[in-house]
């Protein structure tokens, strides 16, 4: 029996198949923006010829078979979804476009007003009212909601959301509006701000769920046309979706809560990250996934994720809770070039797929950092996808050249600047997930994943002063790969505020235990496993406007002492991300929330048996820029063996990725065959 994982990244579909015995098996094939299922079944094609397969015969004794889309990610930044109508309490129309009275860059006096998703002709307010209780104030006026369907139906909207002021505390006038809607409109998608977020603070339930809208049509259409080509394909098992807090959850569960879907591809990486953390017994390490798109950066520290409901993508606020990963627009693909005002840039374009970097032959011109790593030696061209694609060196030195004439420099120079500034970029990135957050990022070591990370690892480690660099063998689809430790994940919050009120332990705990069960029995609904339950709080000081996420993971719920031990938790997480805590404060419990798990199976990984420590031997010799033309040794990472070392500079090639490491770097093969690298010049050690 198989499980297999599979993660579209904009230029490559990663895919990859693990045995009851844990062989792990992976193949990539070319990413298909126009419609991802086409590259999806493409790699299976891949994937079975290297399993000695059919595909259906595969595909027939697969038990799970988890996917990661960008189909979202990509509707939002393109501006691709659906066509949206609003519908929302009278005289609060404007309020997806007032956000919180906040400019995304508010020192730039010129910048534009972010342009909203729906239109202020497309959003309509309907006649009800409920008191910040629930209570019912203004009943909610058929003819005022008939008024607005009508326009609705008259405009041609696919999707429409439904937010009405206080929904969180009584949704029953979204429920009877949707009703209407659904059965006035049978073709138009609904979404209702207490179905997608049943929480305090009107701006994030808004904006949430009017995201929701847009890309829910889109995501649900890809899903169902995925589903029904791998059915056909002969799939038996269940097909899972990756969600952007790491967990999976059913199609009908991920169409239906599409904007929970934007970081589905980055949330395995991190899933996978952090199962690494738990083989290699490392609590901290700084997660570096480079794709040919762009560059994910997280932590893992002290052995755990961050889950923050401060996300969003594309300047939308999206309030779902997801994992905290920053995202740079700095990858293989990403495109070289001098501004009008004569300066150097790498990024944030990329030249994608389609047409790629001029190195694949695909008709690029614009020179990119994988043409840059060509034109430097770093990259075999011949061995390339394992010499399936072997890349276009003319082409590549073209691109640079002609970046290289606009500089008046050398090609050489216009390529090594290149790799230098994509790494500084990312380095930046780190630094802002770990120096801007108080957090010292020479205690932690890197992880480097994704097909481009191996090249920059050693540079980037080396700018920030960390010590040690870990490849796993599976780095180039280690997102795929980390998408099979998910597991099944359903989380319910609901708001407890009354201002001026201190919550009470029953309350707490009657909150938790509706939570509980209505979750619970959910994810028993998808999964007939032992269930755990997740429990954490949204709280701040009387004076603050913004919440906390506070983990309660080891509270009693039925101490005598519950409230104490909860605000007790507060402050100490509240020192944790900024230094400080006001003991003598109000505490405000805002909201409470509940993850329902079930702990899928994940077959084992063993570590192989080390040789006598030696130094591997090199398969050949080849020219490549370290400061000046060198020749250097060049390995082949499956023929290198736990217990080996080598020593820097070198190049090791795998056939779907490439590491690089400098004068003095000294590698060493750890028990599972992951690559153990030692940054020289560091002074840390982890």
């Amino acid at each position: 029996m198989f499980t297999i994982g599979v993660d579209v990244g904009g230029t490559f579909t990663d895919l990859v198949a693990i045995d009851a015995a844990g062989r792990t098996v992976f193949a990539k094939s070319p990413s298909k923006p126009a419609d991802q299922s086409i590259g999806v079944m493409a790699g299976l094609e891949e994937l079975a010829r290297r399993l000695s397969l059919p595909v259906a015969e595969m595909l027939a004794q697969t038990q799970r078979f988890v996917h990661g889309t960008t189909v979202a990610t990509n509707a939002l930044l393109e501006r691709k979804g659906a066509r949206v109508a609003l519908l929302t309490t009278e005289g609060h129309r404007d309020i997806i476009e007032m956000r919180e009275g906040l400019k995304p860059n508010r020192y730039d006096l010129r910048s534009s007003p972010p342009e909203p998703l729906v239109p202020r002709e497309l959003r309509f307010g309907v006649r009800e009212r409920l008191r910040p209780s629930g209570e019912v104030m203004t009943p909610l006026d058929e003819a005022s909601l008939g008024e607005a369907i009508a326009a609705i139906k008259r405009s041609g909207v696919t999707s429409v959301a439904i937010c009405f002021l206080h929904a969180y505390r009584n949704p029953a006038h979204e429920i009877e509006a949707a009703e209407r809607v659904r059965r006035e409109l049978p073709d138009v998608s609904v979404s209702c701000s207490s179905d997608v977020l049943p929480q305090i603070k009107e701006y994030e339930r808004v904006s949430t769920t009017v995201v929701n809208a847009y890309v829910g049509p889109v995501v649900r259409r890809y899903l169902e046309r995925l589903e029904r080509r791998l059915v056909e394909a002969g799939l038996k098992g269940s097909l899972f979706i990756i969600l952007s807090h790491g967990g999976m959850a059913p199609v009908g569960e991920a169409a239906r809560l599409a904007a929970a879907t934007v970081l589905s591809g980055p949330a395995g990486g991190i899933s996978g990250c952090r199962r690494c953390a738990d083989m290699l017994e490392l609590k901290d390490l700084v997660a570096f996934d480079m794709g040919g798109t762009s560059t994910d950066i997280s932590l893992v520290a002290d052995g755990r994720v961050t889950l923050s409901a401060d996300g969003g993508l594309a300047g939308e606020r999206i309030a779902l809770r997801s994992l905290d990963i920053a995202s740079i627009a700095a990858g293989g693909g990403s495109i070289a070039s001098v501004d009008r005002g004569g300066i150097f840039r790498v990024g944030p374009e990329s030249a994608g797929a389609m047409p790629g970097p001029a190195a694949y032959g695909q008709g690029g011109l614009a020179a990119t950092v994988t043409d840059a790593n060509v034109v430097l030696g770093y990259l075999d061209a011949k061995a390339f996808m394992g010499g399936a694609r072997p890349l276009d060196v003319a082409a590549a030195e073209a691109a640079i050249d002609h970046l290289a004439a606009a500089l008046n420099i050398t090609s050489v120079e216009a390529a090594a600047g290149i790799f230098r500034l994509v790494n500084l970029k990312m380095a930046d990135g780190i630094r802002l997930m770990t120096v801007r957050r108080g957090v010292d990022p020479r205690r932690f070591a890197l992880l480097s994943f994704g097909g481009a990370a191996g090249l920059h690892a050693v540079e980037l480690a080396r700018q920030l002063d960390i010590s040690r660099i870990i490849v796993p063998t599976t780095a180039s689809v280690l997102s795929a790969w980390g998408m099979l430790t998910s597991d099944l994940r359903y989380e319910l919050s609901r708001t407890h505020f009354e201002s001026g009120a201190r919550s009470t332990a029953d309350e707490v705990r009657s909150i938790f235990a509706d939570l509980e069960t209505r979750a619970t029995k959910r994810l028993r609904g998808w999964f007939d496993g032992s269930v755990t339950v997740e429990r954490s709080a949204e709280m701040r000081y009387g004076e603050q406007i913004f919440e906390i996420d506070v983990p309660l993971d080891g509270i009693d719920l039925n101490s005598p002492r519950l409230i104490e031990q909860i605000e007790a938790r507060f402050h100490r997480r509240h020192e944790e991300l900024y230094t400080y805590a006001s003991p003598e404060q109000e505490v405000v419990f805002v909201n409470a929330r509940v993850a329902a798990i079930g702990a899928v199976s994940v077959p084992e990984q063993h570590a192989r048996a080390a040789t006598p420590a030696s130094r591997a031997a090199p398969r050949g010799r080849r020219q490549a820029w370290f400061g000046a033309w060198r020749d250097v040794d060049v390995y082949a990472l499956d023929d290198l063996k736990p217990g080996q070392t080598l020593a820097g500079p070198a190049i090791i090639e795998a056939e779907t990725t490439t590491v690089m490491i400098n004068e003095g770097d000294r590698l060493s093969v750890n028990p599972l065959g992951w690559l153990d690298i030692r940054v020289a010049g560091s002074r840390t050690d982890v």
